[in-house]
């Protein structure tokens, strides 16, 4: 225990100096009378120097003390134990004859506030393990830091914090982010150039973002994905600004375009089989005591598939859409999809299955088929040939591949690129392709007229975006239209009614990537407070960390 009392008047005056600087280092008129250091706390008995205080309700300054009383307020953790004030404070009486309050107690700055369990610096240590942390990770950490505090608290004290300056943004970005998944969604508007948050809104209403901006003239850039209420709200609030539709979401839409282009001419990729092996592989009856190589093959599943075609293709015709039919059929919407594709039901007869799973040679076949056709038989010689070609397979897969082309009745050949792959190739930089990706695309190319105007299409638009080279849009939406690809015909016309902000993404520096950052950590501060994230407690942890 340290004690102060009973000492001369220098040595005690040094040492409530010492005390002073160490304990209350920015609080002015606080002296210290003793320190009681125990195994878990440290008792600090302390009072106010001040010769007076100013009433809250008035103003006026008093010096008349009406009586006194002791506080025990906690303090900031020291050596991992507990610290309380045994702070007396004064009661003074207001001298003001109009005031209403007759008696008021003293605060003292930066130390105290009216109620308050805790010291300033303990409310503010809590409120920023709040923030990074939220209630029940923050009030696990406060306990090894020696402060026994509940979650509940915690978020009371976030939510106590005062209101962030929002600052009014030259180049700001805009997007949603969901605050239940599929029902209700907010805004979050972030600057561009600072890559800050500024702000928060709990809707993504064109009404809430248009009065935001407007509230702001000094927006020039809005950084924005093709959602048309925050195009409404842009337009609406902030007419003077240019309006930039990001980059990442135009490549996407154009991914997404591109992969249904090339799964409507999937049959076109089945060229690559030879014509006699198609055939044999769906009109070859399935003798009996014959392990069928697919499941397929049997007669069961056949007439089964033949049906669900004739019944979806029935029903399409008849003008059911595609939700209608699996809803009477109790099918999902990715059956009822592959059936209608499907021209024929043949089409739907392969696939990877137990009988034919993918290994590590599939994309080396189509040369292993031509240095067999060649007459190289050797496996040994023809695994070291697409080894350097960056095939991964063993030997023994390479030689069960060429036992089965000596053994086989009727030729052996890869099974032809999902759509999916093609799509993946398209949309590759060409450099990028492997030897074998290359003549694959270009077998698939060949093949078919419709997926090489894609190709063409995604490149230029590729090149475009890389080279921000907006100008060149209309041009490009005119070949688009010229060529039969329905999905692109539609996303070309998302485009052309969103022209101005497509033409000056592809023209300006600004995109939306750094609000996407934001978003993701939106969800991570989400899962983080339990299911007790709401729009205030958010908007503060947002704003504030």
């Amino acid at each position: 225990m340290i004690v102060v009392v009973g000492l001369t008047v220098s040595p005690v005056r040094e040492v409530v100096l010492r005390l002073q600087e160490l304990l209350f280092p920015s609080v002015a008129d606080v002296a210290v009378l003793s320190v009681d250091v125990d195994i878990a706390i440290v008792r600090v008995d302390a009072h106010s120097t001040s010769r007076g205080a100013s009433c809250p309700q008035c103003g006026m300054w008093s010096a008349r003390v009406h009586s006194s009383y002791l506080r025990f307020p906690a303090d900031v953790p020291s050596g991992g134990r507990r610290v309380v004030l045994r702070l007396r404070v004064r009661r003074f009486r207001c001298q003001n004859r109009s005031c209403p309050r007759r008696t008021f107690v003293e605060q003292i700055p930066g130390l105290t506030r009216k109620h308050g369990q805790r010291t300033e610096r303990l409310r503010s240590t809590l409120a920023s393990v709040g923030l990074a942390l939220a209630g029940r990770a923050g009030a696990r950490l406060s306990a090894v830091l020696g402060v026994s505090v509940s979650r509940s608290t915690v978020l009371r004290l976030v939510n106590a914090l005062p209101e962030p300056d929002i600052p009014s943004p030259r180049v700001v970005g805009v997007d949603e982010y969901a605050t239940r998944k599929g029902h209700a969604y907010g805004t979050v508007l972030v600057d561009v150039e600072t890559r800050r948050p500024v702000d928060l809104l709990p809707d993504r209403e064109a009404a809430s973002v248009a009065g935001w901006l407007a509230a702001r003239p000094g927006i020039e850039v809005v950084c924005r994905d093709r959602a048309p209420f925050f195009a409404e709200g842009a337009r609406a609030g902030a007419p003077q600004a240019v309006q930039v539709a990001d980059r990442w979401h135009l490549w996407n839409n154009l991914g997404d375009a591109a992969e249904r282009a090339v799964a409507r001419h999937r049959q076109c990729l089945r060229v690559l089989l030879p014509e006699s092996a198609g055939k044999e592989e769906v009109d070859e009856p399935v003798l009996s005591g014959e392990t069928p190589a697919s499941p397929w093959k049997s007669e069961r599943f056949a007439n089964r598939i033949r049906a669900r075609h004739a019944t979806v293709h029935a029903m399409l015709e008849a003008g059911h859409s595609r939700r209608s039919i699996g809803r009477q059929l109790h099918m999902t919407h990715r059956t009822v999809k592959s059936l209608a594709d499907a021209a024929k039901p043949e089409d739907l007869f392969t696939g990877p299955y137990r009988y034919n799973r993918a290994t590590a040679v599939d994309e080396y076949k189509p040369y292993l088929d031509k240095r067999w056709d060649e007459g190289c038989t050797n496996a040994w010689k023809l695994w070291e040939e697409i080894i350097p070609l960056g095939c991964t397979g063993s030997y023994g897969i390479v030689s069960a591949y060429i036992r089965k082309k000596r053994t086989s009745p009727r030729p052996v050949t890869a099974q032809p690129p999902t759509p999916r792959a093609v799509t993946r190739w398209i949309l590759s930089r060409p450099e990028t392709l492997t030897d074998t990706e290359h003549i694959r695309l270009k077998e698939a190319l060949a093949n078919c007229p419709e997926l090489e105007a894609l190709t063409g299409h995604v490149r230029s638009f590729a090149e475009m975006l890389t080279e921000r080279q907006g100008h060149r849009l209309p041009q490009w939406l005119d070949a688009v239209r010229g060529d039969d690809l329905p999905s692109l015909h539609t996303l070309a016309a998302g485009i052309d009614r969103d022209r101005d902000a497509v033409i000056a993404g592809l023209t300006l520096p600004w995109s939306s990537g750094v609000v996407e950052g934001h978003v993701n950590r939106i969800k991570m501060l989400k899962r983080q407070m339990f299911g007790r994230a709401g729009f205030d407690p958010l908007r503060k942890r947002v704003l504030l960390a």
